[in-house]
């Protein structure tokens, strides 16, 4: 009896602290009302404008994002924390493109002669002021912690190149199948991941140059990129043939310019 109750007790206080996580419904409303979805979902654009008329719930999202203590934040499961870094990477990108937009042609602009946008600490989360590297780099991809390479496919740099940025805010109960998602859209965009049959190349995103270690680093069981490739061949080839070929890992790379033209919506 006292082992059955024990038992009862402990699934008790797991359910519980499954629950505790962070509310992003705020974010979730943004994102709703002003990304729009364009090639059946493969990019998106931000309307800016909207999410400046809506500064006030923007930045009431920030501060209660800024509110979480580093104690409470370990707490929650690790799909809750993931999801909860990168919903803030991202609300704190739209943020910074909201200082200088309209008149802002790309994030990258918002850099200086010596530094980049992703550099400049502005960001209190977690009990730090940090960047948006540090979020990305320090916290999302920080070695033994979640070695999730499709958290590329999910964090935005307001970009163009970048994967596009979700129209609904990561959560932790879904964030797996969300990643999936997210992953398989911008794999399946023959703008910035595509075959080549004149070169036989597979023509790829920046990205899986940038972050080529993350695929081939054992996080998600991948060694090598073609693994990665070769497990999702039916989206990223056409035919029968090329992607026999991507699942022998027979196909050589070349990296497709990047295009940092801000997201904005009618850009």
């Amino acid at each position: 009896m006292r082992s059955m109750i024990f038992a009862l007790l402990l699934s008790c206080c797991i359910a519980t602290a499954q629950a505790a996580t962070f509310d992003h419904g705020v974010w979730d409303g943004l994102l709703q009302r002003h990304v729009v979805t364009l090639a059946r979902g493969q990019a998106t654009q931000v309307d800016y404008a909207g999410m400046a008329r809506e500064r006030t719930r923007l930045t009431a999202y920030l501060d209660a994002l800024a509110a979480v203590k580093p104690a409470e934040y370990q707490q929650w499961p690790k799909s809750g924390r993931l999801a909860f870094l990168i919903n803030a990477y991202n609300a704190w990108t739209v943020d910074l493109v909201l200082t200088r937009y309209p008149e802002l042609r790309s994030i990258k602009d918002l850099g200086g002669l010596f530094s980049t946008p992703w550099k400049k600490r502005f960001i209190p989360l977690l009990g730090e002021t940090r960047s948006l590297d540090d979020i990305e780099h320090g916290l999302i991809r920080a070695e033994g912690v979640f070695e999730e390479p499709r958290i590329h496919f999910a964090v935005n740099c307001a970009s163009v190149g970048c994967p596009a940025l979700r129209n609904a805010a990561y959560v932790g109960d879904r964030i797996d199948a969300q990643l999936e998602d997210a992953t398989r859209r911008f794999l399946a965009d023959r703008s910035r991941n595509r075959y080549n049959p004149g070169t036989r190349r597979l023509e790829v995103s920046k990205i899986f140059d940038w972050y080529r270690q993350d695929f081939e680093r054992g996080w998600g069981g991948y060694r090598h990129i073609s693994q990665f490739f070769a497990r999702y061949a039916d989206v990223l080839a056409d035919t029968d043939d090329v992607r026999r070929l991507l699942r022998a890992g027979q196909t050589r790379l070349t990296h497709l310019d990047y295009d940092w033209t801000l997201n904005a919506r009618g850009s």
